[in-house]
């Protein structure tokens, strides 16, 4: 007998949005980090990354997701620019 897998929870369409966005987030803050030059500096950014992600992961408030977004952005952008500035 065949034991059912479970199914994940069909997502709204602002849950799926918003997952896309922290997904496309992720990545972006991956390929800044490569253009770090110290790999010393490029592995603390990664775990940091990392762990700030997992921490968050569980969160389904749309609110709470939004404003962790926005200041993952920021964070991009700062490391964008330090390491525009490090060239």
């Amino acid at each position: 007998m065949k034991i059912p897998a479970k199914s994940k929870p069909t997502l709204s369409l602002q849950q799926f949005i918003l997952k896309q966005e922290v997904k496309n987030l992720y990545r972006q803050m991956f390929r800044a980090i490569r253009e770090v030059p110290d790999k010393t500096h490029q592995k603390e950014l990664k775990d940091w990354v990392r762990t700030e992600f997992r921490q968050n992961s569980n969160n389904t408030d749309e609110t709470v997701i939004k404003m962790y977004i926005q200041y993952g952005k920021r964070c991009l952008r700062q490391l964008e620019s330090s390491v525009g500035l490090a060239k």
